[in-house]
């Protein structure tokens, strides 16, 4: 895993986005970091929650959900003797499991479930986005990725 290391204020709602000012308390933090990672590694989430958000994740990157910036000019290869799915194939069939897993967990789940597991935003700024209380967005991810993970069959 990639580390880049930071100093950062420790508030209340837990570090804030800039550097610790003269005489409060600091903290270190890994930006590289995902919060879905940081909250499993503090043990906001049990395996099965945080094993269902890489599920999510990765079907999100697969299906190219992403935004893109420019166009991808590299060429499509493909192997003629292989079998299983070609590349569309496989991104078609990924974006289906996204979009069942994400309608599994109901409305009002995915919206903080996209935010940080596929957007890759703090739960305090999705709490604030979404016009949350502080810490009521913990509760809300939990139960959307148990959802997920019952989709993904993850016991």
């Amino acid at each position: 895993m990639q580390r880049e290391l930071v100093e950062r204020e420790l508030t209340a709602e837990g570090p804030a986005r800039h550097a610790p000012r003269k005489g409060r308390r600091g903290v270190t933090v890994n930006i590289a970091e995902s919060p879905l990672t940081w909250l499993h590694a503090r043990g906001h989430l049990d395996d099965r929650q945080y094993l269902a958000g890489e599920r999510l994740r990765a079907d999100w990157e697969a299906a190219h959900l992403s935004p893109s910036l420019t166009m991808n000019w590299d060429p499509v290869r493909t192997n003629a003797g292989r079998r299983g799915l070609e590349p569309g194939e496989r991104q078609i069939a990924a974006r289906a499991r996204f979009d069942k897993a994400v309608a599994l967990a109901g409305p009002g789940l995915c919206d903080v479930l996209w935010r940080v597991v596929c957007a890759g935003e703090g739960l305090p700024d999705a709490e604030r986005a979404l016009g949350w209380p502080v810490r009521s967005g913990k509760l809300v991810l939990s139960l959307a990725l148990d959802r997920v993970a019952e989709f993904y069959r993850i016991g």
